[in-house]
């Protein structure tokens, strides 16, 4: 199995973070198999969606909709406002996605991106695993 990790800058911004490229380099003549994305983190998970067009930020209008953010709310309360929101996003997004590999190249559809969605403004960076199964 080949493996990498990814240090992603997310700095204090919420929102989607397009990691599609590092992942089709990642992948870049292997053959076929499968892509394992892992995110680390309790409070981010991992997407396969049209990133741009207004789709991010529908998501992140959807998200705090389903989990909103409003001080009080959460019984997990340290951290920024809203942060126990954070904490139960695996709910709705996982923290893993599998991709198909096909010679080599990401199975995705012509719209679909690979994205790191990070909903917490509390961490400045993460760590994101990429993980090649040939097969």
């Amino acid at each position: 199995m080949k493996r990498r990790q990814l240090r992603l800058a997310t700095g204090a911004r919420r929102g989607l973070f397009d990691i599609t490229a590092e992942c089709a380099e990642f992948v870049a003549g292997e053959g076929d198999g499968a892509l394992l994305v892992f995110v680390a983190h309790a409070t981010a998970g991992v997407v396969v969606m049209e990133l741009g067009a207004g789709s991010d930020d529908d998501l992140m209008a959807a998200l705090d909709a389903l989990l909103p953010r409003e001080e009080g709310r959460w019984r997990h309360r340290h951290g920024s406002a809203g942060h126990g929101a954070d904490h139960v996003l695996p709910l709705l997004v996982p923290p893993s996605v599998v991709v198909p590999v096909e010679g080599g190249r990401l199975a995705l559809g012509t719209w679909q991106s690979i994205a790191l969605l990070d909903p917490n403004a509390d961490n400045a960076s993460r760590t994101v695993s990429l993980s090649f199964l040939p097969g």
